[in-house]
């Protein structure tokens, strides 16, 4: 099953290293693919340096989309982390 959400970065420093790496750690143990789009980019979300990469700012909107078993919880998860700032 596919699932689509679009997400706004709250974070003052925008979609950094401790973000970045906090998604890696939620990913871990799901089964399905999960990639976020910023501008017309798109990565692999489980990749820290693709996630970087993207170097999106503060109030930049990213798609998230993921594909598989879980992709609904993930999503919901994912969402979740980007309206809390990440715990900052």
């Amino acid at each position: 099953m596919k699932v689509i959400a679009k997400v706004k970065i709250k974070n003052a420093l925008g979609l950094h290293a401790r973000p970045a790496t906090m998604i890696a750690k939620l990913l871990q143990g799901s089964k399905c693919a999960v990639s976020f789009t910023y501008r017309k980019e798109t990565v692999n979300a489980r990749s820290i340096m693709s996630v970087l990469m993207l170097a999106a700012s503060k109030n930049s909107h990213i798609t998230i989309t993921a594909d598989g078993e879980d992709a609904e919880k993930v999503v919901q998860k994912l969402v979740d982390a980007f309206e809390n700032k990440f715990g900052e």
